[in-house]
């Protein structure tokens, strides 16, 4: 559809040569694998590269591994230490910068504010850091008393090659009521933060779940898988999730605790929001103690109501669906005022989604409700099943990457696997359209000639939004002031900046009004960057 006001829309094909122009051929020839031109005939689902390393000398969007462990994973844990063993930088770097939120709970344990790190010097790299690890765990158990240490690598510490694993297992046995652990995720190790998320959530299912047998209170017992507190939207989900009689045992990991990565085992069904970083935890739920799992999207109203019934047809409990269905009449009243006040001014609008995760395709969702446009999306660590859908999971090949990453041997556990319902409660619910561990993937959902484009660069960013002109960009930190230089407006989805929440049915009402001050703000038609006002530096060399 064309803007007024806008010029002469490029075609798809165009804006792809367009973008690939600039390239040496062979670069050219790689990054068109991962630029995709959404042409699906049929059930057919266009394929495209992802889940591989950025060319050297493009500046990625991504993060690295460490990042991905230490920031999104174990980040968002408030009573567990975070200890990480590497170069203070490291530690700083993934202290606090995602915005993820906690409540400190009855017993006030918090240590997410803290910036644990051994600070290895020059001589821990020539010498070795590991007494200065164990003096280090010494000191926080000293300090803390908590309930688990976890040790994180840095690039530094793989490549001097100190055993965090020997010196974990050390001090766990040396204290007996505190859990020592490590995480293997040097910064280098995988493709992107991906690998880090699933490192972290390796030792986690290995050293945490199941560790706690004791009962649990509540009815309708859920795991909520992938869901980050990013701003409070977990606090959202939660108070939804009360209010409907639902019970939440554990969260992976927004605003989560020990005890609740040890009692994960106890509940009913496993709730997964971003598939990409922790689809394998669900499955290995499942495998090992018999619980089931869904998909759901808690990111947009109508998506959020469509989830909670999903969860009530699992139960199949009729208090339960009619306490779920009380709960959505009384929240959508205030969804509708808000959104009719700002579709008018957001109705036709467009924008570009290049965020980590699911998040991508969850805010297609919100933007769909706000009668936007999605023109071009990707993902920064994207695997194919998350852009195709899981059905292409068995076709993929184990590279040397990911042979970088542990697999995890699951079997059913002798004592406590229970299958939640019989396999003729099972087949009923298929037969009726439910669907299990099913996720069909963000290129389905997307409209037909819409770019989607894996591992977006800088270069790549800046030449759509030349070329395309969109009314909104959705990206992450890095790429925000240099797109709102280019009179975009840049809305941040990895911490939000200072917004939220935006899951839920409240989060939707915050998210409309922020989307229509953003694009409805005639400040950036006055943005220009200092290279449009100057003409480029120009130098010669000392001997001319």
């Amino acid at each position: 559809m064309a803007i007024a006001n806008k010029p002469t829309q490029w075609t798809p094909a165009e804006v792809k040569e367009e973008m690939l122009k600039k390239y040496p051929p062979k670069v050219a020839r790689k990054r068109a694998s991962s630029i995709l031109i959404n042409e699906a005939l049929g059930n057919t689902t266009p394929e495209i590269q992802a889940n591989v390393r950025t060319i050297p000398g493009i500046i990625t969007m991504r993060g690295c591994t460490y990042a991905g462990c230490k920031g999104v994973i174990m980040g968002p844990t408030r009573d567990i230490v975070n200890l990480v063993h590497g170069p203070i930088g490291c530690s700083f770097y993934a202290w606090l910068t995602r915005r993820n939120q906690t409540d400190a709970g009855e017993n006030g344990e918090n240590y997410m504010t803290y910036c644990f790190s051994t600070d290895m010097q020059d001589s821990d790299i020539i010498f070795g850091g590991e007494k200065k690890l164990k003096a280090a765990i010494q000191e926080a158990y000293d300090l803390f008393h908590p309930k688990g240490i976890a040790v994180f690598a840095t690039c530094p510490v793989g490549l001097i090659g100190d055993d965090i694993h020997a010196v974990a297992k050390e001090m766990k046995e040396k204290f007996g009521d505190c859990n020592v652990f490590a995480f293997s995720c040097e910064g280098y190790k995988g493709v992107s933060q991906s690998a880090g998320h699933h490192i972290a959530n390796n030792q986690v299912f290995k050293h945490l779940v199941g560790q706690n047998d004791g009962a649990k209170p509540g009815e309708y017992k859920i795991n909520l898988l992938g869901e980050y507190n990013i701003g409070g939207d977990g606090f959202e989900i939660d108070r939804i999730l009360k209010a409907c009689g639902i019970t939440g045992i554990s969260t992976f990991s927004g605003n989560s605790t020990y005890d609740q990565f040890a009692s994960a085992h106890k509940a009913d069904l496993s709730c997964v929001m971003c598939h990409r970083s922790i689809n394998y935890v669900a499955d290995m739920l499942e495998t090992k103690y018999g619980i089931p799992w869904i998909k759901v999207n808690f990111i947009g109203a109508e998506a959020t109501a469509k989830s909670l019934r999903k969860i009530g047809q699992y139960f199949g409990d009729k208090d339960l669906i009619d306490r779920i269905e009380a709960v959505i009449k009384e929240e959508m009243p205030a969804v509708k005022a808000a959104l009719g006040d700002v579709l008018p001014r957001t109705q036709g609008k467009t924008a570009m989604l290049f965020v980590g995760g699911s998040r991508a395709h969850h805010y297609m969702e919100l933007f769909g409700e706000l009668g936007m446009k999605t023109v071009s999306t990707g993902y920064e660590f994207g695997h194919r099943d998350d852009y195709e859908g899981r059905h292409v999971i068995p076709t993929l090949k184990v590279d040397a990457d990911s042979r970088n990453i542990e697999e995890i041997e699951v079997e059913a556990d002798p004592e406590r696997f229970a299958p939640r319902k019989t396999e003729e409660e099972m087949q009923a619910l298929t037969d009726a359209g439910f669907e299990f561990k099913d996720y069909k993937g963000l290129i389905p959902d997307m409209d037909q000639g819409t770019l989607v484009i894996d591992d977006l660069n800088q270069y790549e960013a800046e030449k759509l939004v030349e070329l395309i002109k969109p009314d909104l960009f959705c990206a992450g930190i890095k790429e925000k002031y240099s797109i709102q230089k280019l009179g975009i407006p840049l809305k941040q989805l990895h911490s939000y900046d200072y917004g939220g929440p935006y899951a839920g049915f409240k989060g939707a009402v915050n998210f409309y009004k922020e989307i229509d001050r953003l694009v409805n703000s005639k400040v950036w038609g006055y943005m220009k960057a200092p290279w449009q006002e100057n003409p480029e530096l120009s130098a010669t060399y000392v001997w001319e």
